[in-house]
């Protein structure tokens, strides 16, 4: 493995494992705390594109899934206190959930980003992310808190998420975990935009190192 992909690889291990522990924590009513740092995953994959080219990207997707899973599988050994509760640092649900998004949204990210390469600069990486953001939401989600899902870890009590509420607070009645996806995929959209800034700044960085 060249050298050159390893921080992009810890970085995306770092990514996965922070954002699998955040995911737990609310932010307000209709976040979490994930949502603003699991975004950082798909600009991490868009410079490797970029600079490295889409082998390479894919390359630190893989390498960084595995180091990910196997830090999140660690995780739902830790068990922690709080509230008079024990409870595990990530969830075999989440774990699960975070890893399935994480690799079909990511490759999905890396095939979009090669197609629009050769076009104007910013519309690859806002592309790419846009797309694999909404598919990750959905997948990572859906898995992770859906009732309809709790075969897959039966001891984990989710009840929580599946209260009953108005979308956003103003929608349609809907379970509370989708108006934490819905709430996600917006975060993700502002980070989207507000990323192009550092990949540009970094792209460029790295691009005159390799020259």
């Amino acid at each position: 493995m060249k050298k050159i992909h390893l921080p992009g690889i810890l970085a995306m291990a770092a990514i996965v494992v922070a954002s699998n522990i955040l995911v737990q924590f609310l932010f307000g009513q209709w976040l979490t705390w994930g949502a603003f740092t699991y975004p950082l995953a798909f600009l991490v994959t868009d410079v490797m594109n970029r600079v490295y080219g889409v082998a390479a990207a894919r390359r630190v997707v893989f390498a960084g899934f595995v180091v990910g899973v196997i830090c999140s599988f660690i995780g739902t050994k830790i068990m922690l206190q709080g509230d008079g509760f024990t409870y595990p640092a990530v969830t075999l649900r989440i774990a699960i959930g975070s890893g399935l998004a994480f690799l079909t949204a990511q490759l999905l990210d890396v095939a979009i980003f090669d197609r629009l390469r050769d076009g104007t600069w910013w519309r690859a990486p806002l592309a790419s992310t846009l797309v694999g953001s909404l598919l990750d939401t959905a997948i990572f989600f859906t898995i992770a808190f859906s009732g309809a899902l709790s075969f897959i870890e039966p001891l984990n009590d989710v009840t929580w998420a599946g209260e009953m509420l108005p979308l956003l607070g103003v929608g349609p009645t809907l379970p509370l975990w989708v108006s934490l996806g819905v709430a996600d995929w917006l975060v993700k959209l502002t980070l989207a935009l507000v990323a192009l800034v550092p990949f540009r700044i970094i792209v460029g960085y790295l691009s005159k190192r390799t020259t």
